[in-house]
């Protein structure tokens, strides 16, 4: 039996990737400097979760419906690191909370306490790069990934 579809070993595997994930997330945007917009933000919470359920998954690995709980969370994160990366892309139009352009400069004190303020990047621009691929694009890849790995571990423990 492959070592890497045994459930058991999957449910670590997954929480050494999110573990992964997020640190390096982290290291991207407080050791970098480089900023995070709204839904780089919203790209860490599925791996957040994942930890959680990876944890509870390592303990409880019999249990299938954990399993499904993953797959439904990694393919929340393809979807949300995918429109991410479309907006980068310009497939996509960004939505209002991540668009930094409207910003008031009429006003000298609401310009300084605007610049004052830590402002998040837009979605659409692409501070980061790894292998010229944008962070948004390796968590779609990443994201993808997991879930075909997911369906192979549950049909390869099934049969």
């Amino acid at each position: 039996m492959n070592i890497f579809v045994k459930k058991k070993n999957f449910y670590l595997v997954i929480l050494v990737i999110s573990i992964l994930a997020i640190f390096f997330a982290l290291y991207v945007e407080y050791i970098l400097q480089y900023k995070a917009c709204k839904l780089c933000l919203y790209q860490r919470i599925p791996y957040l979760i994942a930890i959680f359920v990876s944890f509870i998954g390592f303990n409880y690995y019999k249990n299938d419906k954990i399993l499904l709980i993953i797959i439904l969370i990694f393919a929340l994160s393809f979807l949300i690191s995918g429109y991410h990366y479309g907006i980068e892309k310009n497939i996509f139009v960004e939505f209002s909370g991540c668009a930094t352009n409207n910003l008031d400069i009429t006003d000298k004190t609401t310009l300084l306490k605007t610049l004052s303020d830590n402002i998040p990047s837009s979605c659409k621009d692409v501070n980061f790069r790894l292998f010229g691929i944008s962070l948004a694009g390796i968590n779609s890849i990443l994201s993808l990934l997991i879930v075909i790995y997911s369906l192979r571990t549950l049909i390869y423990e099934k049969n």
